[in-house]
């Protein structure tokens, strides 16, 4: 192997070392992302249960939904009504 061929390999695996590492990343932003969103999600339904206005939040944002996907996730769905006591 030729000098010029040794280090076309190099540069190749150090690309690939680098796209590795860039998916990683990206992975481990995407899960983090997500699991934002889940616990403000499970705060949102909490709060809903304990105070009508965030359940007039969760009945505006359920209106923003257009995906039939989306839809079909909350189905037989009831958002927590607050204790009236």
């Amino acid at each position: 192997m030729t000098p010029i061929e040794k280090a076309k390999q190099q540069v190749e695996q150090a690309k690939a070392r680098y796209q590795a590492l860039l998916a990683r990343q990206n992975a481990e932003e995407r899960k983090l992302d997500t699991r934002r969103k889940v616990i403000l999600g499970g705060l949102l339904i909490d709060a809903a249960g304990k105070d009508e206005r965030f359940g007039r939040v969760i009945d505006e944002l359920m209106k923003r939904m257009t995906r039939d996907h989306d839809h079909k996730a909350f189905e037989g769905w009831q958002k927590p009504e607050p204790d009236k006591s």
